[in-house]
């Protein structure tokens, strides 16, 4: 099956808790498009046998994440940063970046409840290829990340999707935004539409409960 073309570079930035399936969603929507993916847990897990995840470590894979960007953006091919575009400040880079290299950014934002997402990161199986490279993740560590994201404001570019739904209907929603976008041609993606599909939808159970009601979804 031929892979999608956008009509210029995008690049694709990515927003949800830990556990909401952003590489899953990431690795599968480089086999559908013409994209790299640059996986900020790989290149960790490659660069450093003990990782620290600490503010040092995170600066290096920051920086070599956009230094990759980039030389493929100036390539004219699209990227998928995969990793937690947390900030406003991060995205506001990132969107500079793509801008200065003539491509589009466009952020995806994964809606799944906090305790949800927390039990999919406490039990990843690195067995799995989209839990190869993830780090450990306890209670703490979940709420420390999640108290730090900042929603997506109004006057950015966004796509939402559900981190329950399966990769198909994911990228259904995707490719209607590419669309409206005019960044991918309608009969390009028409074959590639699906319909909705549910997965992995984790009850509340003995790993504990994570309180985030003050941080509430918003779906736009």
């Amino acid at each position: 099956m031929s892979k999608l073309t956008p009509s210029k570079p995008l690049l694709i930035l990515l927003y949800g808790f830990p556990g909401a399936g952003k590489t899953y969603f990431a690795r599968q929507l480089c086999e559908q498009i013409q994209a790299a993916h640059v996986q900020g847990d790989r290149i960790r897990s490659e660069l450093f046998d003990q990782p620290r995840y600490d503010k040092e470590e995170n600066n290096v894979i920051g920086q070599l994440m956009d230094y990759m960007t980039e030389e493929f953006m100036r390539a004219g091919l699209s990227v998928v940063y995969d990793v937690n575009a947390m900030r406003y400040t991060q995205r506001h880079a990132l969107r500079e970046l793509a801008r200065q290299h003539k491509a589009q950014a466009v952020l995806v934002w994964f809606q799944v409840d906090p305790e949800t997402a927390f039990l999919r990161a406490a039990k990843r199986d690195r067995r799995h290829s989209d839990d190869k490279y993830a780090g450990p993740m306890d209670q703490r560590s979940f709420e420390t990340i999640a108290s730090g994201m900042q929603n997506p404001k109004n006057t950015e570019d966004y796509v939402v999707i559900s981190g329950k739904h399966v990769f198909n209907t994911q990228f259904s929603s995707f490719a209607k935004r590419m669309q409206d976008l005019g960044l991918i041609p309608a009969g390009q993606a028409t074959g590639k539409m699906f319909k909705p599909g549910l997965v992995n939808l984790v009850p509340n159970v003995a790993a504990g409960r994570v309180d985030m009601s003050r941080r509430n979804i918003v779906i736009r």
